[in-house]
C-alpha cells in the first residue's frame, strides 16, 4: 500500500482518464483489495499527534469527511492511510438510488468536484452490516456515523428519520453527525432556518437523552452546516447548538456558489461544489461560528484543503481538526501526513486537548 503514496500520481493520470464516479469505486475498491492482501504492514507510519475533542481522543487532528464511504464498507483500508479518525455515510433509513448519472464532475483546473450525488445508500441496515464488521473501532480508532433523510421523506417529516436514524447508529459510533446541508436532496437545507433547526434538535437532544439512559453512554451528537449561509444565519446556529446540547458543527458541506469557477468545463452543473473554491466560504462560517459561540462547541473544519497551509487555515480562524476529501482526490494519501505535521506546527493547544507527540511514533493500524 506504501507505492499507492509514492505512486498516486502516476495512478492519477489513469484514474481521471475514467468516469468521476468510475474511478471513484476503482480506487476504493483497489484499496480494499491491498488492505485484505496485507499490504498495510508496509504502509509508511501514520501520523500519530493525539487530540482530544468531545473527550474522544483522536490519533491526529486530519480526518477523513463523509461521503467518500457512504456505505462503511471501506472503513479498515481507509483508516489505514493514516486518518486520526473516519466520518461515514451519509446514511438514510432506507436504501436509495440517489440521483441519475452522471452525477459527479472534475474541475481540474480549480482542484474542485461538482457532485449531485443524493445519498445514494443501501439503507441502514446495510451500513451498520459493514460497521460492525469493520475493526478500526475495536482497535481503538474514532469512528463518526453521518445520518440524513431519505429523498421521498416529506421535508415535514424530515425529523423523524434523523431520528430512527440517530437511534441505528447510537451503539456503533463514536459521534454521530446529523447532515442538513447537502444541496442534492430537495428543500434539505430549510432544516438550518431557525425553527426548523429548533424542532429537529430538540427531537434529537430527547431522544440522546433517552438512548444515553438505556445504553449508559452518551454520544456526541454534531451538525454538519453549508457554507453559503450568511452571518445572521450563522449566528442563530451559533446560538442553537449549545443550547440544545449539541456538542459541534461540521463547517462546512460543498457550495453552490460558482464565482470560483466561472467558465470552466462542468461549471455550470448542478450540486455542490468543492475543493479550494470551498475554502473562502467555510474559513467565513468557522470564524463566525468560533466568534460567537465561544469555545462552547467543537468545530471540524472541512472544505477546499489542498495542503498544510490551507488545513493551518482552518485551525487559525477557529477549527479544533479538519477533514479531507476533494484534496485527497487530487494529492492523494500523502496530504494526511502533510496536514497533521502542518497543523502540529502551527496550532495552538486549547485547554484540555493531548500534547502534540511527534509522528514518528510506531504505527497504530485498524
Amino acid at each position: 500500500m506504501s507505492l499507492l503514496f509514492n505512486a498516486y500520481p502516476l495512478a492519477r493520470a489513469a484514474l481521471f482518464s475514467l468516469d468521476a464516479e468510475k474511478a471513484h469505486e476503482l480506487t476504493l475498491d483497489g484499496l480494499q483489495h491491498a488492505y485484505k492482501l496485507g499490504l498495510s504492514r508496509f504502509m509508511p507510519a501514520p501520523p500519530i499527534a493525539p487530540r482530544t475533542l468531545m473527550g474522544l481522543t483522536l490519533r491526529n487532528s486530519v480526518g477523513l469527511a463523509a461521503g467518500l464511504d457512504k456505505n462503511g464498507a471501506y472503513i479498515d483500508a481507509l483508516a489505514a492511510c493514516g486518518f486520526g479518525f473516519i466520518e461515514v455515510g451519509t446514511v438514510t433509513p432506507r436504501p436509495q438510488p440517489g440521483n441519475p448519472r452522471p452525477r459527479m464532475f472534475r474541475l481540474p483546473q480549480a482542484n474542485a468536484i461538482i457532485n449531485r450525488m443524493g445519498f445514494n445508500n443501501h439503507g441502514l441496515d446495510a451500513f451498520l452490516e459493514n460497521v460492525q464488521a469493520s475493526r478500526f473501532r475495536r482497535r481503538g480508532g474514532i469512528l463518526g456515523l453521518n445520518i440524513g433523510k431519505n429523498a421521498d421523506t416529506p421535508i415535514e417529516k424530515a425529523v423523524d428519520d434523523y431520528v430512527n436514524g440517530l437511534t441505528g447508529v447510537y451503539l456503533h459510533a463514536d459521534y454521530v453527525t446529523v447532515n442538513i446541508s447537502s444541496p442534492n436532496t430537495k428543500n434539505l437545507r430549510a432544516l438550518q432556518g431557525a425553527d426548523e433547526l429548533s424542532q429537529l434538535l430538540s427531537r434529537l437532544s430527547q431522544a440522546r437523552e433517552e438512548l444515553s439512559q438505556t445504553h449508559s453512554r452518551r454520544v456526541p451528537i454534531v451538525v454538519k452546516i453549508a457554507p453559503d449561509l450568511d452571518e445572521s444565519q450563522v449566528d442563530v446556529i451559533a446560538e442553537l447548538l449549545p443550547s440544545f446540547g449539541i456538542d459541534g458543527v461540521i463547517a462546512t458541506n460543498t457550495t453552490l456558489d460558482r464565482s470560483a469557477v466561472l467558465g470552466m468545463e462542468h461549471a455550470d452543473e448542478a450540486g455542490g461544489l468543492s475543493g479550494p473554491p470551498a475554502q473562502a466560504g467555510s474559513l467565513r462560517v468557522i470564524s463566525r461560528l468560533r466568534a460567537r459561540a465561544g469555545e462552547s462547541l467543537a468545530i471540524i473544519g472541512v472544505g477546499g484543503i489542498q495542503n498544510g497551509a490551507d488545513a493551518q487555515a482552518k485551525i487559525a480562524a477557529g477549527a479544533d481538526v479538519v477533514q479531507l476529501y476533494t484534496g485527497l482526490i487530487y494529492r492523494g494519501p500523502a496530504l494526511i501526513r502533510e496536514c497533521s505535521d502542518a497543523i502540529g506546527l502551527g496550532r495552538v493547544v486549547s485547554p484540555g486537548a493531548a500534547p502534540v507527540t511527534s509522528p514518528a511514533t510506531s504505527p497504530i493500524l485498524p
